[in-house]
């Protein structure tokens, strides 16, 4: 089912960003015990798109309305990020999937959606897929390692593994110390994992702002303090199944993997798996939103999605 923007129903209208793009509108949706933003837009089929971490939903901005062409878009703030509220708890990766089920129902949108998952929102996205397939008519995950699928590995210090997932796990002391240097951090983090030039000033300085202070900080770092019990929850899904049935996509930074097989970590879980490599950094739907959009419809084109 497919509703025009002025037929949502369930949902609070809520006052629209600078950076939206036209035709979409934002929603405030109350479910699972949380209150979760969404921009919604667009005709067709359901498509969700969650972001990653520091970000928000504005990192899709370049790709919403062209993807709005084909389906009803949904682009939310997950739950301590953006204008999302930012509970205490809830974190988890299964319950995130909850938080998106909810806001589909409140939308009134039935039926599979194609979900695409970026960093933090891939994770998201295979939990969600994991624990109800039948949501989920394709599986898009953008950059991201997978809890009990080989970030654990990744984690390892000892072997060379990246620090900053330890770090971030850490009670309290992360939001402590980045308390007051958002922007120096975004501007890091950024630059170093993206193309020269896919940010702004401004850009830098719109997420630096969404995650200012420390109760924004906390909404991002509980973000990781969750994941060794993602990755537990993840095997547990898998567990006993053939895999997942629907096509997944694997897309990973290729200024990063090299000739690598980025799908190699989910083809034990996933029988219809196909991964690419980006011409990009980190940041694939920003860096490079033709080439993204453009991969994406090919990909969803054989199964008519």
């Amino acid at each position: 089912m497919t509703l025009r923007q002025h037929e949502l129903p369930g949902a609070e209208t809520t006052a629209r960003p600078d950076w939206l793009p036209i035709a979409f509108e934002v929603h405030r949706i109350s479910t699972n015990g949380t209150r979760i933003a969404a921009a919604v837009g667009g005709t067709g089929p359901p498509m969700v798109l969650l972001h990653g971490w520091p970000q928000t939903s504005r990192a899709w901005r370049r790709v919403m309305p062209a993807l709005a062409q084909r389906h009803t878009v949904v682009v939310p703030d997950l739950r301590g990020a953006g204008a999302s509220d930012r509970p205490a708890g809830g974190y988890a990766k299964t319950n995130q999937a909850d938080d998106m089920r909810g806001v589909l129902a409140e939308l009134g949108l039935t039926g599979p959606a194609v979900v695409v998952g970026h960093d933090i929102g891939a994770m998201v996205a295979f939990a969600w897929a994991a624990s109800h397939p039948g949501d989920v008519s394709a599986l898009v995950l953008l950059d991201a390692l997978i809890p009990g699928l080989g970030l654990e590995e990744a984690m390892n210090v000892a072997e060379g593994g990246m620090w900053h997932f330890g770090f971030f796990m850490a009670p309290e002391i992360p939001e402590m110390l980045f308390d007051g240097h958002e922007l120096e951090f975004v501007s890091a983090t950024f630059g170093a994992l993206s193309t020269p030039g896919t940010f702004t000033d401004d850009d830098l300085a719109y997420y630096a702002k969404a995650y200012q202070g420390k109760d924004r900080l906390r909404g991002g770092f509980e973000q990781y303090r969750t994941l060794l019990e993602d990755g537990t929850a993840n095997r547990a899904l898998l567990a006993g199944r053939d895999g997942l049935p629907m096509p997944v996509l694997v897309v990973a930074a290729g200024r990063h993997v090299g000739d690598v097989d980025v799908a190699a970590p989910l083809r034990p879980y996933v029988p219809h798996v196909s991964g690419v490599a980006a011409p990009s950094g980190h940041f694939i739907a920003e860096e490079v939103p033709d080439w993204f959009v453009g991969t994406l419809e090919r990909f969803l084109a054989p199964a008519g999605s």
